[in-house]
């Protein structure tokens, strides 16, 4: 009887111990910040968001976002959901339905468009002035606005070295693989020549690539840019074409693990993007 009784004591402290480690991850998700993918992560660990969440793995494209069970359960029930709408990742979208919680739809706000902006590209974080109005939106969404000052500081700084290092230039097109740089282009007095439209996922014909040839050879460009994350083939078919050289240029929709661990980041990579943008259009 004995031995009875203090098995119905174990089960029960077991029981109330699997409560108890599930009503711990509950607290948990509710002091999450959850971010759709790198560019709003770093800016929310940038503004002291706390604990956040970053959907998009490593080294994967924001555009296939596909949701776990268990980040829908994130989404669900973080203290805030930060994110790009217009479709930029539908099934984010899709579980933002599920929520009662704020969420804040950076597209939404006018800060971020205004002059210059391109119907439907939610590529904004390219521009730093941009990216510097999603940090104050995003810090005064989790109640302290003044935590982005030491962000936007950075944000200047970056801005000011952008605009000297593209101020003079001898080429101004800037033939990308997909329509991701509108906003930078404009910003930094550039023309965006993409080969594809705003979705990466585009297939080109056999007369388009011969039509985008044509422009490339018709802008005078020597670069074609490939991007980080997409397949470099259409970028290397093109430059084949024209006789152009290619290029890396990163969109920074997203690190690989690989540069996550050597402590790349936001300004390290806009940084080697101006380097790399000012040997391929002749920059003095």
């Amino acid at each position: 009887m004995g031995r009875r009784t203090v098995l119905v004591f174990l089960i029960v402290c077991a029981g109330l111990a699997v409560a108890g480690c599930g009503a711990g991850k509950r607290g948990d998700a509710s002091r999450e910040v959850v971010a759709a993918f790198y560019p709003l992560a770093y800016a929310a660990e940038q503004v002291g968001a706390g604990d956040v969440v970053n959907l998009t793995q490593a080294g994967a494209e924001p555009h296939d976002l596909e949701l776990t069970a268990g980040q829908i359960r994130q989404v669900r029930e973080a203290r805030l959901v930060v994110y790009l709408g217009r479709g930029f990742q539908p099934a984010l979208e899709d579980a933002l339905a599920q929520r009662t919680g704020p969420a804040l739809d950076l597209l939404a706000r006018q800060s971020l468009l205004g002059a210059g902006a391109s119907g439907g590209d939610p590529h904004v974080w390219l521009d730093p002035v941009r990216y510097a109005a999603m940090a104050r939106e995003l810090a005064a969404a989790l109640g302290d606005a003044g935590a982005a000052d030491p962000l936007l500081r950075r944000l200047d700084a970056l801005d000011a070295d952008l605009s000297a290092g593209l101020r003079t230039c001898a080429r101004r097109e800037l033939v990308t693989g997909h329509a991701a740089f509108g906003y930078f282009a404009h910003r930094y007095g550039l023309r965006q020549v993409p080969l594809t439209g705003l979705s990466p996922e585009a297939e080109p014909s056999p007369r388009d690539v011969a039509r985008l040839a044509a422009e490339v050879r018709r802008t005078g460009a020597t670069t074609v840019f490939s991007e980080t994350l997409l397949s470099p083939r259409l970028a290397e078919t093109v430059a084949r074409e024209t006789g152009a050289r290619t290029a890396v240029l990163d969109p920074l929709e997203g690190l690989t693990a690989d540069e996550l661990n050597t402590g790349a980041d936001y300004f390290s990579v806009m940084r080697q993007n101006l380097a790399t943008l000012r040997e391929a259009l002749g920059c003095a």
